[in-house]
């Protein structure tokens, strides 16, 4: 896609997801990105609401301008704000890239994800701002789920957004690799919300209404008894089975 497809496809995306049908995001919650190419990329400025979203509620940055910020020392608030501003590829643009810019630059540097949604729906918060959020997401429940959204999400503990939060996934990120041998599909951050990595737009989407709908029938679960989890073997094999593979192209997982 040239860039004023890839724009309009993260406008329609952010649309979907702060769609209040779909109880992922309100108002200002949440951010969304897309990578423009192999050196900026699109993202959603403060104060603007995914509902409502045009174009020019995003603003286009440098990776090399944000990145950076991962490694220095004793970054002050206002420090980020600047080092974000001036990020901008042009200047002169109108707005400021969301505080969770360094987050975004972070995941769209990964291998084949060109789209991110961060959202904070209901059903995943009543749990992760829970006494259970890690065992309650600690095994899998139904075949779909690891289907769409991979052998096991990522867990954050609570994190200060910006330059902390980031740092703790990209750690993050980097053990899931060495478990899992592959990247995490989701990021579960406690007391806090959601992030959907894909490769287009119809993942993220995708990616976001089943780990919504495992939250719910997780919620469900407590309410008889707790869930039962499936076995890791069953986990593998559903991950690995041929048919399953041609069910996530058709459904532009892969």
């Amino acid at each position: 896609m040239d860039n004023d497809s890839i724009l309009q496809a993260l406008v329609a995306m952010s649309n979907h997801l702060g769609d209040p049908a779909n109880d992922f995001s309100i108002m200002g919650e949440g951010n969304t990105s897309a990578r423009a190419d192999e050196k900026t990329f699109w993202v959603k400025t403060s104060g603007y609401e995914l509902r409502t979203m045009k174009a020019d509620g995003f603003v286009r940055c440098a990776f090399d301008r944000i990145l950076p910020l991962l490694d220095r020392s004793n970054v002050t608030d206002e420090v980020v704000k600047d080092e974000l501003a001036g990020a901008r590829v042009d200047p002169g643009a109108k707005g400021h890239p969301s505080v969770e810019a360094l987050l975004h630059a972070l995941c769209l540097q990964l291998e084949g994800i060109n789209f991110v949604g961060h959202t904070h729906p209901t059903a995943i918060n009543a749990i992760a701002c829970s006494g259970a959020f890690d065992t309650a997401f600690k095994g899998r429940i139904f075949p779909d789920e690891i289907v769409v959204c991979g052998p096991a999400p990522l867990l954050i503990p609570y994190t200060d957004p910006g330059v902390p939060l980031a740092r703790r996934i990209k750690q993050g990120i980097d053990r899931h690799g060495d478990e899992y041998g592959e990247l995490p599909r989701v990021i579960l951050m406690q007391n806090h919300g959601m992030i959907a990595l894909g490769r287009n737009p119809v993942h993220v989407q995708n990616l976001t209404a089943m780990m919504v709908k495992t939250a719910r029938i997780l919620l469900g679960t407590f309410a008889v008894g707790g869930p039962r989890f499936l076995s890791q073997a069953d986990v593998d094999r559903i991950h690995t089975r041929p048919d399953e593979a041609r069910r996530r192209q058709h459904l532009k997982l892969e």
